[in-house]
This record gives C-alpha cells, structure tokens and sequence, in this order.
C-alpha cells in the first residue's frame, strides 16, 4: 500500500473537486481536507503514504477538543443511524463488509449494550476499522477496549480514525 499513487494527483485539483473527493476521507470533518488544500499540495502529496501522513498530522496537531469533535463524528457500529440508514455511503458499506447490517438478534443487542457503556464511559462512539474484520472480532475488541483507562481509549480510538482515512485513501488509488 505504500507506493501507491491517486489516479489524479491531488495538487493538479482544483478546491471544489479536492474538497468533493477527500472531504469525507474524516467522517463529517471536511476542515481536514481544507487545511491540506490550503497548505498546498505537491507531487509527493500523488503518493498515498505522503498524503495520508499530511491528513492524519493535520488531525494531531488540532488539540484535544478538535480531535474530540471528530471522535464524536463517527457513527456507532450498528447502531441508531445504521438502522435508520443515516450513514454516510463510506460508513455504510465498511459496516456492511463486516456484517454489521446483518447481526442476529443477540448481536445487535451486544452492540446496543455496549454502544451505550463505551459511550458513558469515554464521551464519544467506539471506533474501529472494521474492513477485515469479522461480527465477533468486532464485538471482542470492543468488550476488551471498553476496559481502557480514557487516555488509552481516546488514543486508541484516534489511531483507528487514521486506519480508517488511510482504507478510505487507498480506495481512491
């Protein structure tokens, strides 16, 4: 994955097609984008490995609140927007790859239980890149992360929203 290159380099787009085809890269936090755009791009930015590292410093250096905010972004893993089918395409089909929208009833409820315990617990959505992931692999990670102490979680939390950007960006090579 590391030498792979954007079918059309990223610095040759102009703001709007940039914004349209990296702008949901973040779940519903398009300023990612936008503060890439406005540092300006160049020919090592074609480079995946590059581009995903300049996104992903990007969200580090944005401080704990901004971070927060795009912690609380993502939806739970099915849960109420999934059901409803409020998903973003992105989300909806790396849920579905994992199964998520066909849990048995048991599973959902696993899920809702813990959905709402990781959700006291650490103020924002259990996080996980899913792709490769199966129902019950999905399911012990998120019982075992739900005992992190919330400095862990968060940061935890924080390097699977950089996986999740970097499965996102390779599909667009």
């Amino acid at each position: 994955m590391d030498d792979l290159r954007f079918v059309s380099p990223p610095a040759s787009l102009p703001k709007a097609e940039f914004m349209a085809r990296f702008g949901g890269i973040y779940e519903h936090s398009p300023w990612v984008a936008s503060s890439l755009f406005t540092q300006g791009c160049d020919v090592q930015d074609d480079q995946l490995t590059h581009f995903a590292a300049r996104m992903a410093g990007i969200v580090d250096a944005a401080g704990h609140d901004a971070q927060l905010t795009l912690l609380r972004a993502h939806p739970e893993l099915a849960g109420k927007l999934a059901i409803a089918g409020n998903l973003t395409a992105e989300s909806s089909a790396e849920q579905a790859g994992a199964g998520l929208d066909a849990c048995s009833a048991d599973e959902f409820a696993r899920f809702q239980m813990l959905n709402t315990r990781y959700g006291a617990a650490f103020g924002h959505p259990f996080i996980i890149a899913v792709r490769g992931l199966t129902r019950s692999d999905i399911l012990a990670a998120f019982e075992q992360r739900a005992t992190n102490d919330p400095e862990t979680e968060f940061a935890t939390a924080l390097a699977e929203v950089h996986k999740i950007a970097r499965l996102r960006l390779a599909d667009l090579c």
